[in-house]
């Protein structure tokens, strides 16, 4: 195939380019390329997609397939305006943020959405109303040619937000008390990086449309703790606080500094990972065992440094605080 992506140098992106690249597809890339390197192989256009005239290096020609990942309503809007007569097969990345409910475990592609965000740009807050806005979109612009991709928590090496890393990486620094949240029972899901991008890219080549969320099996955090200290080879105590306590002391949920990920207090969120997987195995998504995905990120881990300031996590010195405070 012929193939442009839109983005296509950070994490996801530089992914789905890179395999591309080795299923022999030709590749090109559009972006301002500030977020990060360049797949080798690919063929890379320099656009800032927020000005007029952003796709006129690309629209002279025709694309077998053309992948958007962004988050920004605005660059799709265009992008579908200047390029949608022009590839044969759209897909399109999108989020399980844009699901209006997030407390209904199992749910699956059919449940009611965002509200389309109607601004151009989005913010961190206005993240699943702008997935939903780029949704519809493509939609209105492109019809029975489009491909929606829907991930949730995306795990695996190269996570620099470092959520899908945190636990199996903390398993394995050393074996003192490591602090938990008391929800052992709570769904945890996650996907690994290429298991997504192998999904996605073999749904393009069947010319597959429709909706799919692509995510994880469904497990506990308590599946999600014991596998990655299994892994990690932490064999200390455990110590399980509430989540209450937890949130007293300003420990953030979910990501950022000095934060526990795959937790988040709030119960109208408890099915954020807990989302129906079944469309996509049936058209032939495929998961790798949840050891396998936890031993190659821990590798990933260890290259970058167990001990560096993470994007989200708990640094040693407030772990070692928190329980010192626990215990009075």
């Amino acid at each position: 195939m012929d193939l442009l992506i839109l983005g296509g140098t950070q994490w996801l992106g530089r992914t789905l380019a890179t395999e591309a690249l080795a299923r022999g597809h030709s590749v090109t890339c559009l972006a301002r390329g500030d977020a990060g390197e360049v797949a080798d192989g690919v063929d890379f256009v320099r656009a800032d997609r927020s000005q007029p005239g952003a796709y006129r290096a690309v629209a002279d020609r025709g694309w077998d397939a053309v992948i958007d990942v962004t988050r920004q309503p605005g660059y799709a809007r265009r992008a579908a305006a200047d390029l949608g007569a022009r590839g044969a097969h759209w897909t399109f990345i999108s989020s399980g943020n844009v699901y209006a409910a997030q407390n209904e475990p199992g749910a699956d592609e059919s449940a009611e959405l965002m509200p389309p965000l109607e601004a151009d740009e989005s913010t961190p807050d206005t993240y699943g109303e702008a997935k939903s806005a780029i949704e519809l979109a493509y939609r209105e612009a492109l019809g029975d040619r489009l491909l929606v991709i829907r991930p949730g928590l995306i795990a695996g090496p190269g996570d620099a937000s470092g959520r899908s890393g945190y636990w199996v990486a903390r398993a394995a620094r050393d074996g003192a008390p490591m602090l938990v949240p008391d929800i052992l029972d709570a769904a945890a899901q996650a996907i690994h990086v290429d298991d997504l991008v192998r999904f996605t890219l073999e749904a393009v080549e069947q010319e597959r449309i429709g909706t799919f969320n692509a995510v994880g099996d469904h497990l506990t955090f308590g599946d999600w703790l014991e596998a990655s200290r299994a892994v990690g080879g932490h064999h200390g105590e455990v110590v399980a606080v509430s989540p209450e306590w937890l949130a007293e002391q300003g420990v953030a949920e979910w990501s950022g500094p000095e934060s526990l990920p795959l937790w988040i207090i709030d119960p109208e969120w408890n099915a954020f990972l807990d989302r129906s997987n079944a469309a996509a195995k049936a058209a032939g998504l495929q998961l790798r065992p949840l050891d396998r995905l936890l031993a190659e990120t821990l590798e990933w881990e260890r290259a970058m440094g167990l001990e560096r300031e993470r994007g989200a996590g708990l640094s040693p010195a407030k772990e070692r605080e928190l329980l010192a405070a626990l215990r009075g």
